[in-house]
C-alpha cells in the first residue's frame, strides 16, 4: 500500500468544520466572527511517550488527546487537526485501530482531521490541533493574583502508578492496574470544563509533566508564588482505594510521587478568585468534572509543598523534562 492509498483508506473524510480538507496542499478553516484561533502541537515518541505494545486504538486516542488538552487549558472549542505519522511499515491492522482511536475521539470532539503527513520511520506521531475562543477570553497561564484559589479537576496520579507497576518498580493488583492504566492511556481532554471556566478561571494550564513542574509556569507567567496542601493531593488518585494496603511504609512517598510529579494526568490546573468559588463549582457541575481546591496563590515567589500538618514536605519531586 503507496502513501496516498494509506491516507485515503484510514484517514480521508468529508470535513464540516473545514471550508476545504484533506485532498489539497492547504486545509482552510473559518473562525467564526469575534473568534480567535488557539493552535497547539503535540509529539509522541515510541520508547518515550508509549510502550511498543500499546493498543493502537488507545495511542489514537492518546495522541488527539494530548492536544485537546491544550485547547482545553486555553478555554477553546476543538475545530480542526492536522496528523503527521511516521510509520516503520505499513501494518493495515494497526492503522485500522490507530484511525479507529484517533477519529472515534475526534468525532467526540467535533474536530476535523484536516491534513497532515506520512512518511516512513521510526513511529513518531504530531499532530497540530486547532480551536476557536471568543476574543479576550483565553484562558492563559499569566493571570493568576495573590489570594486567588488554586484548583486542580478530577484525578491525579494514576497514569504515574500505571508507569510505575508497567516498569516492575512497584506491584499493583489486577483491578488498580487495569484502573491506572486507563488513566494513562486513554486521558479524558477537559475541554468542557475548560470552555466553562471562561470568565471564572484567573488562568489555567494542562498538567502534562507532573503538578508541582506544571504550576510553576503559571507562577512564573503571573510573577507570584504558591502554597500547595499535599495532603490533599494525595487523596486524589482514584486508583487508591484498590491499592493502600498493597504498598507498604512507602505508600505516602509513592502516592506524593505520582500526584505531585507523575505527569500524563492532562487534568486543568487552574486558579480563580476566592469570591468565585460558587461560580467554579456550577462550572465543574455543568461540565460533569469535579474539581478540588488544593491551595491558594501568595505574593512571595516560590511554590510552597506541605504535609497535612502544615509542614513543608523534606523531599522535592521534579516533574518530567524530556531532555532530563
Amino acid at each position: 500500500m503507496g502513501e496516498f492509498d494509506l491516507i485515503a483508506r484510514y484517514f480521508t473524510r468529508p470535513a464540516r468544520e473545514a471550508v476545504l480538507g484533506v485532498g489539497d496542499d492547504c486545509a482552510l478553516l473559518a473562525p467564526r466572527p469575534g473568534m480567535q484561533l488557539a493552535i497547539s502541537s503535540d509529539m509522541l515518541v515510541q520508547g518515550r511517550h508509549f510502550f511498543a505494545d500499546v493498543d493502537p486504538a488507545a495511542l489514537g486516542h492518546k495522541a488527539l488527546a494530548v492536544n485537546l488538552s491544550d485547547l482545553a487549558a486555553c478555554g477553546a472549542r476543538p475545530l480542526a487537526f492536522t496528523l503527521a505519522l511516521a510509520l516503520p511499515q505499513v501494518d493495515e491492522p494497526w492503522l485500522a485501530g490507530f484511525s479507529a482511536g484517533l477519529l472515534a475521539l475526534a468525532d467526540a470532539h467535533g474536530c476535523e482531521l484536516v491534513g497532515g503527513d506520512t512518511t516512513q520511520g521510526p513511529l513518531n506521531i504530531c499532530i497540530t490541533v486547532f480551536g476557536e475562543v471568543p476574543a479576550g477570553q483565553a484562558l492563559l497561564r499569566s493571570g493568576a493574583r495573590p489570594g486567588d484559589d488554586l484548583y486542580v479537576s478530577g484525578t491525579l496520579g494514576d497514569a504515574r502508578l500505571a508507569l510505575e507497576a508497567l516498569l516492575d518498580h512497584i506491584e499493583l493488583p489486577a483491578d488498580a492496574l487495569q484502573a491506572a492504566r486507563q488513566r494513562l492511556e486513554r486521558p479524558t481532554p477537559r475541554v468542557a470544563l475548560g470552555m466553562a471556566l471562561r470568565g471564572i478561571a484567573s488562568s489555567a494550564l494542562d498538567v502534562s509533566d507532573g503538578l508541582t513542574g506544571d504550576l510553576g509556569h503559571i507562577l512564573k507567567a503571573s510573577g507570584v508564588g504558591a502554597t500547595l496542601d499535599a495532603s490533599i493531593t494525595s487523596q486524589l488518585i482514584a486508583a487508591r482505594a484498590l491499592f493502600t494496603g498493597s504498598v507498604g511504609q512507602f505508600s505516602s512517598n509513592l502516592l506524593h510521587q505520582c500526584t505531585l510529579a507523575g505527569g500524563d494526568d492532562y487534568e486543568l490546573a487552574f486558579t480563580a478568585p476566592a469570591a468565585r468559588r460558587e461560580a467554579v463549582q456550577a462550572a465543574a457541575l455543568q461540565a460533569g468534572v469535579p474539581v478540588t481546591r488544593i491551595g491558594t496563590v501568595d505574593s512571595a515567589p516560590g511554590l510552597r509543598v506541605l504535609d497535612g500538618a502544615g509542614q513543608p514536605l523534606a523531599a522535592g519531586y521534579a516533574s518530567f523534562d524530556h531532555f532530563g
